[in-house]
């Protein structure tokens, strides 16, 4: 019996959430909110996965002690507050729950919108201050207006969909979405420069990126209309704080509301706190009773599914796996994982790109998933620390490697599913081509321009020979007199040459290696563990 898997929560969770973690089989849970960074660094070691929401800080320097992990759930949307390169680069999955806290988040923005546009914080604290300031405080209506909305993502479609309610017309920027789908939701997609000078009210839900940090800068506020209104309910950064100080200052543009910030908890002395015409909030846009639940259950049970039977769901860094599809195409997995084992093995070609092309049943899923077993497989002979189907594709950038993933028709009426693994470099190439079995096992069906009918398992020796009689029956005998046994053996013909794998059930001694490649005829002889 395999020993449980060791899950440490290290923020705050909603009982229902710990109680999926708690009730899976082979799970032991250790619920521990409010570690430091050095105190989960200290702690990390022994767990196989870790549960976050926006408290935790799981930097490079907690990862580089997390020997034992493999999967990372942040409960929400946002993983900033994980080292992503660094947790892929040691295989690490990293979830989300991109939908749980959606409806929730878009409401918080159109509240924000809407108490802006009505000066309603304002109002409140004047009546407090026991004033009646009936005329310093006219608003505007947003019926008739435009909203502009920067980010179509789950967020971005929810907020547009309830402005559309409110009689608002509704302007887009999304760089990943096209005009027809734009189209269908009732969308005008427009460029970031025509949706700066067009809407009246401008809301974020984009991630914080390269591209958008400091999106909203002084050049910019300078497009916007003189009256308009900003909301970011994304993230921190993607509007330039300083620059949105002055802007408001000058009556560049009219107001501010803001629920996310560069620092957070942010400073009491925050100059844009200071400043009538900004409302803010502290980061309350999942913050309801039903996203804390919702997001709290989705993320445990995402937890639980992949270190119980590898299933993959919201992952950040690998493609995820629908339903039942981890344990169905986990054998084409395997066989893409051997095909690049193997080719690994035989031989240096300086490789510069490793093409894998899908056919049938293996590419059911896309192609990238066996793609990257091909690539784990491929580079773990060259490695000297662990690599996974999450950690290769950073392994193969940092050196170069390109990756191609084709889905094809079946080659042949004789093999209806396929994954063939190519490997190219100024050196030459390397082509191997897999289905799986009856049992479905892998099975090795071309090998560089030669069929065969190989199973690919344990210890194999492959062998380059002339094609003539004897060759077969002198390496049997030696094999036989060194008490190696064959299990089974296969054997490819290509004009004159052969190429054949004998499975052998232990490791071949290197002089017998060399008495193997000392045979009449034998051209090369390599011994490949699978």
């Amino acid at each position: 019996m395999s020993a449980p898997k060791k899950v440490l929560v290290s923020d705050k969770l909603s009982d229902a959430g710990l109680q999926i973690l708690k009730s899976a089989a082979g799970i032991v849970v250790d619920y521990k909110p409010g570690l430091s960074e050095d105190d989960l660094a200290a702690a990390i070691g022994e767990y196989d996965g870790l549960v976050i929401r926006s408290g935790s800080k799981v930097t490079a320097k907690v990862i580089a002690k997390a020997e034992n992990l493999r999967v990372i759930g942040r409960a929400g949307i946002g993983v900033d507050n994980v080292d992503v390169p660094v947790a892929s680069r040691k295989g690490i999955v990293v979830m989300n729950t991109p939908t749980g806290n959606a409806v929730t988040t878009a409401e918080h923005a159109l509240s924000l919108l809407m108490s802006l546009a009505r000066k309603i914080p304002q109002a409140t604290a004047s009546m407090r201050g026991g004033k009646w300031e009936k005329t310093k405080f006219e608003g505007k209506e947003i019926a008739g207006k435009t909203l502009g909305v920067i980010g179509m993502g789950n967020i971005g479609r929810i907020v547009a969909d309830r402005a559309q309610g409110l009689k608002l017309k509704v302007i887009a920027f999304d760089p990943v979405l096209n005009a027809e789908k734009a189209a269908s939701l009732g969308i005008e997609l427009v460029s970031v420069d025509a949706l700066l000078t067009r809407s009246d009210f401008i809301t974020i839900h984009a991630p914080l990126t390269p591209e958008t940090k400091n999106l909203f800068c002084t050049a910019n506020f300078a497009k916007m209309k003189k009256g308009a209104l900003l909301v970011n309910a994304a993230r921190g950064g993607i509007v330039n704080e300083q620059d949105l100080e002055v802007a408001l200052k000058e009556g560049k543009i009219a107001g501010a509301a803001l629920d996310v910030f560069d620092k957070e908890p942010c400073d009491p002395e925050h100059p844009l706190l200071k400043l009538e015409n900004v409302i803010c909030t502290p980061h309350l846009g999942a913050s309801t009773a039903e996203a804390q639940e919702r997001v709290a259950l989705e993320i445990a049970e995402q937890v639980v599914a992949y270190l119980t039977s590898g299933e993959v769901k919201n992952a950040v860094n690998v493609p995820s796996l629908p339903g039942d599809a981890a344990e169905k195409i986990a054998p084409y997995l395997d066989l893409a994982r051997k095909l690049g084992k193997l080719l690994g093995q035989l031989g240096s070609v300086d490789v510069r790109e490793l093409r894998i092309t899908c056919t049938g049943d293996a590419g059911t899923y896309g192609v990238r998933p066996v793609a990257n077993a091909a690539l784990a497989g491929y580079l773990e002979r060259f490695l000297e620390e662990p690599v996974n189907a999450v950690s290769a594709p950073y392994e193969a950038k940092e050196r170069g490697i390109s990756v191609i993933e084709v889905r094809a028709e079946a080659p042949s009426r004789r093999y209806t599913s396929t994954v063939r693994v190519t490997v190219s470099g100024e050196g030459g190439l390397h082509t191997a081509t897999g289905t799986l079995g009856a049992s479905g096992g892998a099975v090795l069906v071309g090998l560089d321009g030669y069929e065969l009918d190989a199973t690919l398992e344990g210890n194999v020796l492959v062998m380059n020979n002339e094609d003539r009689p004897g060759v077969i029956g002198a390496v049997g005998t030696i094999l036989g007199k060194k008490q190696i046994n064959v299990s089974r053996m296969q054997v490819g013909l290509h004009e004159g040459q052969a190429f054949a794998l004998w499975n052998v059930d232990a490791a071949i001694p290197e002089e017998t290696l060399k008495e193997l490649r000392a045979l009449p005829n034998v051209r090369s002889v390599l011994p490949v563990k699978l």
